[in-house]
């Protein structure tokens, strides 16, 4: 069977709350002890897979999830086990799962890739969970007479080391689960308590949980894009074309949200978060008219929330990369905790934010929906997408058109204050010289993002590796200007440090030197891809 779940971490400040909702009459407590497998090496977690045999009250229960969408659905068998067998097995300290139960269930494709006698033989009992589970269901009667439900379910407990118990890691999360009905119901209820309590999204499970204690983390690694996992087809409608783009861009946003809002402040998931959400509002803005159930208020939150993720990263990765690196050349030392101390909105702060967390349901709900029904089904994306991609195409040429020209003003310009003859009337705000550059860039990297997301439909089998080096080619004249900006703002950040401590010259002088040499390289870069002919 398929399990469709959302599972969310609860504030402090917000518990006490929680549990009068969760602790009514109708509630039940149940005590759950969890014993999870795998080998030595992990390699069924690698695989997307948890194993584990779980008391249940009185009932002993073997259950396996793999698989699904990576974000709320997954796939799911319980098998209930003979109390009697289990309790020799856990009196001769021999409690092993039974995978031959598997054969000829669902599940079976997720262990394919297995050899099952080997991987029976090789399984160990990594970590236990020890759970207090405060379980009630919620329902609504439709107007057929049939009953949406939802199981809610509050976890309260710990993970610990299966061979030394005293590693372990909290669990203090809630659940909703949807048992029958609608899935606009299990959205509609979710948002409702994640608005009245302040929850935060989690796509962490018990068993990544266990993982990470085994290996001595507080966070899987941050996770990038990856378009292998973008599952769209030559007949792709165009409703489930940006459903496809948008599920793409949640795999890498979630994971790394996810680990923020737990307390990690590691730069890479800052950074990959903020790349999730560029992604993502690419596709909105390029695939606008694809389909009639994108929300426009979508855009100005995500676009706040990566604003207020930039801000922090720009001074977080000065102080962890550039300022060591500065150093290793001789540079004096600057402190930069203050100024990281000063800002207000941290990132886990943002993306506590009600209106981020409320659009990450609704963008997950907007996956899940049946794209069938939409208007625009019968019209497929193929032949929509060329006309997206010529447009911003031309959007960057003719940008980078006006940046040339701004440059040239500039370069006059020094001349002129140089003493140097021109014929030329110039009249330009040098301040504002960088407009254009900056512009070009954004449009650079949504050209690169919409490509990214179009190629698999508009590349042609014999033309694959012209697709790759047109892709290869922008990327490069995208990075290089993204490397200018970069570097222009380094230089911004230590001018105004200056101010207040003089150590920070050096670096305004170090990048002002950089931003000399960096011209030229763009100047190559965008020639080249000027010069490749397209994939479309």
């Amino acid at each position: 069977m398929q399990e469709i779940e959302l599972k969310f971490l609860v504030l402090e400040s917000r518990l006490k709350g929680l549990m009068r909702q969760t602790h009514v009459k109708s509630s039940q407590v149940m005590q759950l002890a969890a014993h999870y497998y795998d080998t030595p090496d992990q390699q069924l977690a690698q695989a997307g897979i948890g194993l584990r045999i779980r008391k249940e009250g009185d009932t002993w229960v073997q259950t396996i999830k793999a698989g699904g969408d990576g974000i709320a659905a997954r796939l799911e068998h319980n098998a209930v086990l003979d109390n009697e067998q289990v309790q020799a097995m856990l009196d001769n300290n021999e409690m092993m799962p039974d995978l031959t139960i598997y054969a000829d269930t669902p599940i079976a494709e997720a262990l394919a890739d297995f050899k099952l006698k080997k991987l029976a033989k090789n399984l160990t009992r990594l970590y236990v969970t020890d759970v207090e589970r405060t379980m009630r269901l919620l329902t609504e009667s439709n107007e057929d007479e049939t009953d949406n439900c939802i199981e809610m379910a509050y976890d309260q407990g710990e993970i610990i080391h299966g061979t030394d118990d005293s590693l372990r890691k909290a669990i203090q999360e809630i659940e909703f689960e949807l048992v029958s009905g609608d899935l606009d119901f299990l959205f509609t209820t979710a948002k409702t308590w994640c608005k009245r309590y302040k929850l935060c999204l989690s796509t962490v499970t018990k068993a990544e949980n266990g993982g990470l204690l085994i290996n001595g983390q507080k966070h899987s690694s941050a996770v990038n894009a990856n378009l292998s996992q973008l599952q769209i087809d030559k007949d792709s409608s165009a409703p489930a074309f940006i459903r496809a783009v948008v599920h793409n861009c949640l795999l890498q946003i979630l994971p790394n949200s996810s680990a923020i809002v737990a307390g990690s402040i590691d730069d890479d998931h800052i950074l990959q978060l903020r790349i999730g959400i560029d992604r993502l509002r690419t596709a909105l803005k390029a695939f606008a008219d694809f389909s009639d159930e994108i929300n426009p208020e979508w855009l100005p939150i995500l676009k706040q929330t990566a604003t207020l993720l930039s801000d922090y990263y720009q001074l977080a990765y000065i102080n962890a990369q550039i300022e060591p690196e500065l150093q290793a050349c001789g540079a004096p030392a600057v402190d930069w905790t203050t100024d990281i101390e000063s800002i207000k909105i941290t990132p886990i702060n943002t993306l506590q934010a009600n209106d981020f967390q409320i659009t990450l349901l609704e963008l997950i709900a907007f996956t899940m929906s049946d794209s069938s029904i939409e208007p625009q089904t019968d019209q497929l994306a193929h032949d929509k997408l060329t006309k997206v991609l010529s447009k911003q195409y031309k959007k960057c040429f003719k940008t980078n058109k006006q940046a040339d020209e701004v440059s040239d003003e500039v370069n006059v310009a020094k001349l002129v204050s140089n003493n140097v003859d021109v014929d030329l009337d110039v009249n330009t705000d040098i301040a504002d010289n960088n407009q254009p550059e900056s512009e070009l860039l954004n449009q650079l990297r949504d050209l690169r993002y919409i490509s990214e997301f179009t190629a698999p439909l508009l590349s042609k089998k014999k033309a694959k590796k012209k697709t790759k080096r047109w892709l290869k080619r922008l990327i490069k004249a995208q990075k290089a200007l993204e490397q200018l900006n970069d570097d222009n703002q380094y230089q911004q950040f230590y001018e105004l440090k200056s101010t207040t401590d003089t150590n920070a010259l050096y670096g305004a002088g170090w990048f002002t030197a950089i931003l000399t040499d960096d011209q030229s390289h763009i100047d190559a870069r965008l020639a080249k891809f000027a010069d490749s002919s397209t994939f479309w």
